[in-house]
């Protein structure tokens, strides 16, 4: 591996992409939060409307969809994701996207809420709410980097038409379902989701583009391992 040249790749393609993306959000934040914040008040509306609405089946099912992006269930996804994966294309290329997509959304997302501080919804929350700002959606933008990414690999690599749909189906509603589960639950206002989703599409994009090799791309990372050809080994390669 040429660590030099691995080096320039990764501040190109995703330290300083990264860094945009953290003074964009910033800056947004700083905007909903203060000389925007009067226009922007009746997005509140659709978390009134939703607490309006609530009924024991909906709380339950949410709730469910809420938990499909907690830490405590993206983790252990990640990980027996990235194992399978490694197993599954013997190379490391799918693993780290994932893993950069997920690490590096949370990492924003936490570098964001720091700076901005913004009040959750004014309405019953039905979990209890994290010691952090309302922007952006942690939950939101961790689903579209976790099953975002996955369905960009699985879309990208898997030959079984049927079972590729089936799982693209499932990967690609998650992140809506669990979206307006937040804003439901009175976690987050449609803002702070729309701009968490936001900053989980760009980090799949950052991801892929910078980590899945495609026809024609130059290659800083040796992905596989090579074995060495001896001297009477006149085997052809596929």
């Amino acid at each position: 591996m040429n660590f030099r040249a691995a080096g320039r790749h990764v501040l190109r393609r995703v330290v300083a992409p990264g860094l945009i993306v953290y003074l964009v959000l910033v800056g947004c934040g700083l905007l909903l939060t203060r000389p925007l914040r009067g226009i922007i008040a009746g997005e509140d509306e659709v978390n009134r409307g939703f607490a309006e609405g609530r009924t024991h089946d909906w709380n339950f099912a949410t709730h469910l969809m809420s938990m499909a992006s907690d830490t405590s269930t993206v983790v252990p996804v990640l990980l027996v994701s990235v194992l399978l994966m490694r197993w599954i294309f013997r190379r490391w290329a799918e693993a780290v996207t994932l893993v950069t997509a997920v690490a590096l959304q949370e990492t924003v997302f936490l570098l964001v809420v720091f700076v901005i501080h913004r009040q959750r919804p004014d309405v019953p929350h039905l979990d209890p709410a994290p010691p952090t700002s309302s922007f952006p959606s942690g939950h939101a933008g961790a689903a579209v980097a976790l099953y975002g990414t996955l369905a960009v690999i699985i879309g990208w690599r898997m030959r079984n038409v049927v079972l590729k749909v089936a799982l693209l189906s499932v990967l690609m509603s998650l992140p809506f379902l669990i979206s307006a589960s937040r804003m439901y639950r009175g976690m987050h206002h449609p803002s702070d989701v729309l701009f968490g989703v936001a900053n989980g599409i760009v980090w799949v994009a950052i991801a892929v583009h910078a980590f899945l090799p495609t026809a024609g791309q130059p290659r800083p990372f040796q992905w596989r391992v090579v074995r060495p050809r001896l001297p009477d080994d006149d085997r052809v390669d596929a």
